[in-house]
């Protein structure tokens, strides 16, 4: 399988590793340290080698940060994880924190005193974050002191070794543009910037712009590497050269040079000493290579990575992918969803039998290459996690009369997948039918909104919550997230939330995912993947407007819609969306699982 489901945390592990740094920090004369969860590429995914706050805490969310002074510590993470980190961290060593409501600038300016020094690994916090830090620092008094190793480190003895993951050619067929041409229209952005050239640090932009992947973190086709894209000339990708086949290698060597990881601070250096122009993204590029360059007497041209708005427009090949990819996925789901219910009312069937009977059929369609993240498969309490990973320790079960939730998607060399559903389980209570009715009557006003160029995520946003907040209820994380073509299933800088400043445009992938979480009871959420359409004429109207077109092919579970609750035009759309998914799936299907579907399709 490419899920596994081994018990990753341990929170009795906080004690003794916190004090394995603070005698570390003691060595060095510091007084404090940042842990972030990231690592030197800012990425969500990070390879075990790279999970320092996991190893420190406990806690494997994708996102949150831990500070650990002589005295005190804690741990911050977003909405997403606030009951995960009770769960997996020893709260006596390390508080949990909201990362929103209680900002980690606040924590230390609130307990930083005047003359100490606190430390990061420069190379693990962005340039911006950076600056809001030294601010911190200096209004306490206090020092902040980058760092060019990590202490972690010194004192993780069993730390895993890089990963190596082999590198493979994407072919034309699926990214729809050559790399010599991505090159160009990079190259005429860092002209365009006055700057000399432009330092990658996403392993997915790279990825993208050289049509290649990787096999470095688990679910996601990313090369852990780093490259310089000059105005003119040939870029230079560094990169572990393990990594590289032959051929490979001779590939990409037609149009980048290639160099090993451990010359990229001197190239660094280098553009500095030639007093250089240099292009970098201050909200992902580590505030390590700001210095290299900057210290050598470069100078910096902050702008976003100029591969993150093409990455995020899809091609028409790359959208015909993901439409491909849909079906396929919507077969294997609906096989799954028709064995479903048969073998969940029999009271046997737990959260990890679940996850693995779903990945089996998406095995089954012979060009899976992976799955796009672990499965959440959430039974009761569990599914109130919003990012609840199933381990041995914690399967539980899925009992009768309570919902259960189930997120997954698949990677597929076409396009990438991304799914959620929530389903019936025995009987449900009028209650629970009513908040899947208020999650569902949200997403349908994502679906079919129709916005003006220039429409931002945050816009859209209260749409899928506007029912919700009238019945009192809300969810704490996003409504919607980019999507990445056989990259990241969760990509930038594209997203539906409250924080969603980029204006969407049409190509680019967003996840639909409102949901409802009453703690400790079980989960709601229901997922589709959307594609921003072009702008069209509206009738009478004045200006054209874009939209959604729905990816995403399979059925919502009928036993838990209140059709009172609905309008006319959202039954309507239920009704239009399930004959869709009915008439595209069943030519594919087996009997059983088509007259499966076409009972689940139902008109309501």
């Amino acid at each position: 399988m490419f899920q596994t489901f081994d018990d990753l945390t341990d929170p009795s592990c906080g004690a003794p590793h916190a004090a394995l740094l603070r005698a570390e920090l003691k060595s060095r004369d510091l007084d404090g340290f940042l842990i972030p969860r990231a690592d030197a590429h800012q990425g969500e995914y990070v390879p075990p080698h790279d999970c320092r706050l996991q190893w420190l805490t406990g806690f494997s969310g994708s996102a949150g940060v831990a500070v650990v002074l002589g005295d005190k510590a804690a741990i911050f993470v977003d909405g997403r994880y606030t009951i995960q980190v009770r769960d997996q961290v020893d709260m006596a060593v390390f508080p949990a924190r909201h990362l929103i409501n209680e900002p980690l600038t606040g924590w230390l300016s609130d307990n930083l005193q005047p003359g100490q020094k606190l430390g990061i690994d420069a190379m693990l916090h962005p340039v911006q974050e950076v600056k809001r830090l030294r601010a911190v620092c200096e209004e306490a008094g206090a020092t902040l002191v980058l760092l060019s190793d990590n202490p972690v480190d010194a004192v993780w003895e069993d730390r895993p070794e890089a990963p190596v993951g082999a590198v493979a050619l994407h072919p034309l067929a699926l990214a729809g543009k050559a790399a010599g041409d991505k090159l160009g229209e990079v190259q005429a952005k860092i002209k365009a910037r006055k700057a000399d050239a432009c330092v990658l640090t996403q392993p997915d932009s790279i990825a993208w712009l050289l049509n290649i992947r990787g096999s470095d973190v688990s679910h996601t086709p990313l090369p852990l590497s780093f490259a310089v894209v000059a105005a003119e000339g040939r870029p230079t990708l560094f990169i572990d050269g393990r990594k590289l086949s032959n051929s490979v290698r001779d590939t990409l060597s037609e149009i980048t040079d290639i160099q090993e990881p451990a010359d990229f601070l001197n190239a660094l250096n280098t553009l500095g000493t030639e007093r250089r122009k240099v292009m970098i993204d201050p909200a992902l590029a580590g505030e390590g290579i700001a210095k290299a360059i900057t210290d050598a007497g470069g100078s910096l041209v902050e702008a976003q990575d100029p591969i993150l708005l093409p990455k995020a427009i899809k091609n028409q090949v790359e959208i015909e992918g993901a439409r491909a990819a849909h079906i396929r996925d919507g077969v294997a789901y609906a096989q799954f969803l028709c064995w479903f219910d048969e073998v969940a009312p029999q009271g046997q069937l737990d959260e990890i039998g679940a996850a693995r009977k779903l990945e089996e059929f998406r095995v089954e369609t012979s060009v899976l290459k992976d799955i796009s993240f672990d499965t959440i498969s959430g039974a009761g309490p569990n599914g109130a996690i919003c990012h609840y990973r199933v381990s041995e320790k914690s399967n539980r079960k899925i009992p009768l009369d309570v919902p259960f939730l189930i997120d997954s998607g698949a990677q597929f060399e076409d396009g990438t997948t991304d799914i959620t559903r929530t389903l019936a389980v025995g009987e449900m209570s009028d209650e629970m039918r009513r908040q899947f009715t208020l999650v569902l009557k949200g997403h349908i006003a994502i679906s079919t909104a129709k916005f003006p160029v220039g429409t931002s995520g945050a816009q859209l946003d209260t749409l899928a919550r506007i029912d919700m907040w009238k019945a009192g209820l809300d969810f704490d994380h996003g409504t919607g997230h980019g999507v990445g073509s056989y990259l990241s299933v969760h990509e930038g800088p594209q997203r539906i939330a409250k924080t969603g400043v980029q204006p969407l445009e049409p190509g680019m992938i967003l996840s639909n995912e409102p949901g409802y979480y009453p703690a400790g009871s079980y989960g709601i959420r229901l997922e589709n993947l959307e594609l921003v359409t072009e702008a069209r004429d509206i009738p009478r109207g004045e200006r054209p407007m874009l939209g959604f077109e729905t990816l995403t092919l399979a059925p919502f579970d009928l036993r838990l819609i209140d059709a009172s609750m609905l309008t006319e035009f959202e039954r309507s759309w239920v009704n239009r969306y399930h004959t869709r998914v009915c008439e595209t799936l069943s030519p594919l299907l087996d009997d059983k699982t088509r007259i499966w579907l076409e009972q689940a399709t139902r008109a309501i």
